[in-house]
This record gives C-alpha cells, sequence and structure tokens, in this order.
C-alpha cells in the first residue's frame, strides 16, 4: 500500500516528484520488513560487501569531491578528501562489522575494550586504538567516550549494541538530510540509522553533493538494491515534503541552525541533528620552545582551513592568556601560518557573504593568505560577532583573558561554555608540563566543558574521523533550543548512555616527543594544510586500509617524515 501525502506537501512540487518519493518510501516500508529478518552475521556480510564497493570507488569519490570544490589535480589539499571521504567510510564498516560480529557470538561490543573512572562519577570508555594498527596509523591519538555520572562499567556493557540488540524490531524509515560541505557525512548517517536505529533510510542529499550521487549510489549498492536505502535529490521543497510525510519515521539533519528552524515547525516525527557551532580553541599558557610555537600555530591554522574553513567543527575562536609572555610570539606564528597554507578558492555557497559579514563587523581585521582569511583579534567585550556567528569560512578569532595556570584555565572554560555559542566541540591545547602542574584541575577542567567532543592536544575532528567515538553536541538539545543539535552518530560500538567524546593527542610530533610528553611516531599529521605530503600519505593511509599492503604502507610512511 503506498503511503499517503501529507497534506502540508509545497504546492510547488510537481506531482511527479511527489510520486516518486512516495514510490521510494514504499519500497522502504518493504526493505524495513526485510531488514528486520536478517541475522546479525547476515549484516556484517552485508557491511563487508559495501566495504569492497566503497573501495571500488574511492579513486572517483576522491576526483569528484575534490572538482567539485575547485582543487585542480595536484592540488596540495586534495589529500583532505581522501581522509574526509573513502577512508572515513572504510574504517566505520570496519568497526561496525566488529560490532555486529561480537554481538553474533554472544558477547558485549565492549568485552575487550578497557574502561576507567573519569571526574564526576563518570566511566570512560576508552574507544581508540584498539588494534594495533590504529595505533601505528595514528600513533599518539587516542579517543575515550565518557558516559552520563553514575553508569558503571558493567551497565554499559549490558546495554553496547543498542538497535542490534532487538535486531528484529523495526525502526521504520529514517530521512537522512545530507550535509553538504564533507562527503562522507551522508553515508555515515546511513549507517547509524540502520544501526543504531533498524532504521532503513531515505537520503536527500545537499544539492553541493549532487555531483556525487553516482558515487554513492555504486558505494552503497548492497543497501539499495534489497530496498535498505533510496538516494534522492532535491532542494529544500523536496526537504519540506519529506519531513512532514506520515511514512517517514524519524529524522536527521546535518546541517545549520536556521535549516533546523525551518524544519521544526509542523514535524510529527522525532528529530536527531548536527548543527555546528562556534568552536574554542583554548591555548594554556607555558614555557613552549619555538618549535612548539610553529607547530601548535600550524595546528590552529588547520582547525580553521580545513576543508575552506567550512567545516562544522571548524575552531573559531582563540581563546589565549593576555599575561602569557609568549601570547605574541604565538600570535606572530599563527599569522604567518595563517599566510602560508595554500590558497584555495572560498567554494561553499554564501561563503563570500559570510566573509563580507566577518569585514563588516570587524573592519580592523588583518586579511591574509590570498585576501580570504580573515584574522580578528579582539577584546571580550567587542568579541560578540565572533563568539556568536558561526562564520563557516576562513574567519578565525583571538580572544584575550586574564590568568595564568587554573585560574585561566577555568576562566577560558566558563567563557566557552557561557559566550560561544554551541556544544560541539571544544579544543585544548597546552604543554605537558603545565599539564602536570594542573593535575587532577585539568581533568576537572575537562569535564566542565559542556561539549560533545573535547580534543586536548589534538583537532576535535580526530573524534569525528574515529568510528568507535561519538559524534554530536553535548547532551540535553531540544526542538526548542538546540544551538548544536540532538542526539550523536557514529558510535560503532553502539553504546548507550553517552555524553561525550574526549580525545588526547600529542604536544609534539616526532622526533621531539620521544621523552617529552606523550609519544607520537607522526612528525606532522597528514590533516595540517601546511604538510607537503598530505595528500600522498592521506591516500596511502586510505589504500592501506583497502588492500593491507604492509609493504606499500612502508612508503607511505616514509612519505610521512618528510612532510
Amino acid at each position: 500500500m503506498s503511503p499517503k501525502s501529507p497534506s502540508t506537501a509545497p504546492a510547488s512540487l510537481p506531482s511527479d516528484v511527489r510520486a516518486e518519493l512516495d514510490a521510494d518510501i514504499a519500497a522502504l516500508q518493504t526493505g524495513a520488513r526485510a531488514w528486520s529478518l536478517l541475522s546479525l552475521p547476515q549484516r556484517a556480510t552485508l557491511l563487508r560487501r559495501i566495504r569492497s564497493a566503497v573501495a571500488a570507488v574511492a579513486d572517483d569519490w576522491v576526483d569528484i569531491a575534490s572538482t567539485s570544490k575547485s582543487l585542480a589535480p595536484g592540488h596540495p589539499l586534495r589529500g583532505e578528501e581522501w581522509l574526509s571521504g573513502p577512508y572515513a567510510a572504510l574504517v566505520a564498516l570496519d568497526a561496525y562489522a566488529d560490532t555486529l560480529t561480537a554481538l553474533a557470538a554472544g558477547r558485549s561490543p565492549l568485552s575487550k575494550v578497557r574502561t576507567s573512572a573519569a571526574p564526576g562519577g563518570r566511566t570512560a570508555v576508552h574507544t581508540s586504538p584498539l588494534t594495533p594498527t590504529d595505533a601505528l596509523l595514528l600513533s599518539g591519538y587516542t579517543t575515550e567516550v565518557w558516559l552520563t555520572p553514575g553508569v558503571s562499567p558493567a551497565h554499559a556493557k549490558r546495554r553496547a549494541g543498542l538497535g542490534q540488540l532487538t535486531p528484529t524490531a523495526s525502526g521504520g524509515v529514517g530521512l537522512v538530510l545530507g550535509a553538504g560541505n564533507v562527503t562522507s557525512i551522508p553515508f555515515l548517517d546511513v549507517l547509524y540509522e540502520l544501526l543504531a536505529s533498524n532504521r532503513v533510510a531515505l537520503l536527500k542529499v545537499n544539492p553541493t553533493q549532487d555531483a556525487l550521487v553516482p558515487v554513492f549510489a555504486r558505494a552503497l549498492a548492497p543497501l539499495i538494491e534489497p530496498g535498505f536505502l533510496r538516494i534522492v535529490r532535491g532542494g529544500g521543497d523536496v526537504g519540506a515534503y519529506l519531513t512532514r510525510h506520515e511514512s517517514i519515521s524519524h529524522v536527521h539533519i546535518t546541517g545549520s541552525e536556521a535549516t533546523f528552524r525551518a524544519i521544526v515547525p509542523g514535524l510529527t516525527a522525532p528529530i536527531t541533528a548536527e548543527l555546528g557551532g562556534v568552536s574554542p580553541i583554548i591555548v594554556v599558557p607555558g614555557e613552549w620552545s619555538a618549535a612548539d610555537l610553529r607547530f601548535q600555530a600550524e595546528h590552529v591554522v588547520t582547525m580553521r582551513l580545513h576543508n575552506g574553513g567550512h567545516n562544522c567543527i571548524a575552531g573559531q575562536v582563540v581563546l589565549l592568556s593576555s599575561d602569557w609572555p609568549q601570547r605574541e610570539a604565538f600570535l606572530t606564528e599563527v599569522r604567518a601560518a595563517y599566510d602560508r597554507a595554500p590558497a584555495r578558492p572560498v567554494w561553499y555557497p554564501g561563503g563570500d557573504g559570510k566573509l563580507a559579514a566577518a569585514r563588516e563587523d570587524y573592519p580592523d581585521a588583518a586579511w591574509c593568505g590570498d585576501g580570504t582569511r580573515a584574522l580578528v583579534q579582539t577584546t571580550p567585550a567587542e568579541a560578540t560577532a565572533i563568539e556568536t556567528t558561526e562564520y563557516f569560512s576562513p574567519v578565525l578569532g583571538v580572544v584575550a583573558l586574564p590568568g595564568t595556570g587554573q585560574q585561566f584555565v577555568d576562566a577560558a572554560v566558563a567563557h566557552a561554555n557561557e559566550r560561544l555559542v554551541g556544544t560541539l566541540g571544544a579544543n585544548v591545547i597546552v604543554d605537558p608540563g603545565t599539564q602536570r602542574e594542573l593535575g587532577a584541575g585539568f581533568e576537572r577542567a575537562i569535564a566542565d566543558l559542556h561539549y560533545g567532543t573535547v580534543a586536548v592536544n589534538a583537532w576535535t575532528a580526530f573524534g569525528f574521523l574515529t568510528p568507535t567515538a561519538t559524534w554530536g553536541a553535548y547532551p540535553g538539545g531540544t526542538v526548542d533550543d538546540a544551538p548544536s543539535g540532538i542526539g550523536i552518530v557514529h558510535n560503532a560500538l553502539l553504546l548507550a548512555d553517552v555524553e561525550r567524546t574526549v580525545v588526547r593527542g600529542p604536544f609534539r610530533p616526532f622526533p621531539r616527543s620521544l621523552g617529552r610528553g606523550r609519544f607520537s611516531a607522526l612528525p606532522k599529521p597528514p590533516w595540517f594544510v601546511t604538510s607537503r605530503t598530505g595528500t600522498a600519505v592521506s591516500e596511502g593511509f586510505t589504500r592501506f586500509r583497502i588492500t593491507g599492503d604492509w609493504a606499500a604502507m612502508s612508503a607511505t610512511l616514509l612519505k610521512a617524515f618528510r612532510a
């Protein structure tokens, strides 16, 4: 029986388009029943088929994504599309397959995963690295998922699995409104609908990714063929029709708060969302070498300029101490790194308008690089625009707060929580010596940051890239107040009762990491916008995930040392 069309359907949507969408939803309703009949081993096998399909389209995926963002062949930043496209898809598929395999064997996905205590009566689940390969490729980087206070490790193990604990219970048909900026987001959101909630999915791609629809269709063919997925194109009228369709049981959107606000009125299905925000970069004062200043300046600039600044998780406001003797030296390095990062277009629709707004908000801003990168140094009293507007373009703010040591850390945490819009992610940079001096006070401050992902000496995007981490706003968002969204995605261990992910990385790269804090074998991470070999290394990492060829991986690691 065909699903009924809601009476609130946009009058502008042609009847033939409505009929096609209705037919897609009808096919998915049949597919939902078929999905509920698959055993856990069959589902794991299906994920491995998708993995093979992703491997087959990886080159096309990267080439089309790069071209759509005006990155010509040979551009030094095309490596971003390897890591944030097929690489992210492959590692997620592997992690979900491992979870299904554990559940099929009667084991909890956490049966071999370490847990520990975190501040405030929380349990920390150490979600990566879980394999020697991850420990090598991403040397020095770890993730923990902190559960809500009071949840014990035993309770977490019993609850891990979410929808796959009751695989025959269908979640119906979910609507995924895909993001337009990062190409793996719609792919990963579809997987989460299917595995966390047993919902088959109708994916409406963002128009910026229309060119990738044939790639998605090939990569996800194992889901499309049995009726577990349909992919459609369209603008806001199509989205409005689908969100109000009575046969849609759930809506998930990755996008702007403005789009979320346009969807919510009249919505009857439950909704989850990832909506971005203004992300802080808290720089804790310490005694840094000249090499430390340069490396961490490039780190900050990467947080802002990756993907041209068109990231919901881009670092936007640097909070640093006005009493730090090295403040000016650090800002000099930030300005230099901002200038020398490779030029690229402002490609996302509306990006030029966002830059114009920044120019109007801060007429004294410095314009760096190719003239499309704003560096705004301002006071807390004049920081309202930079702290409440997600510019979604190359606009980086610097706000100085008084104090040093724990006093500064606590002030910066309070400032981020109270003044910056959004709760998606926060970054903290601190040298190992200062972190040791702060001791338990530093961990307490991390717990006090009300963000869905907190990264220490890393960028929160590492949490996005890690499939066993979780991704989403800090808990508490509602349809009436959701500055960064509601709910989480990724979460390949299918954990319940999630509060946040904590990412930890090395303050210094190899070889300076030897005996000086957290060790890392990476001389410079390939995702740094200043990495000279970032594209070759990112492609090499992805091809290794496909083939497992250690000989080729050895050559890639040698390239990493020339970054």
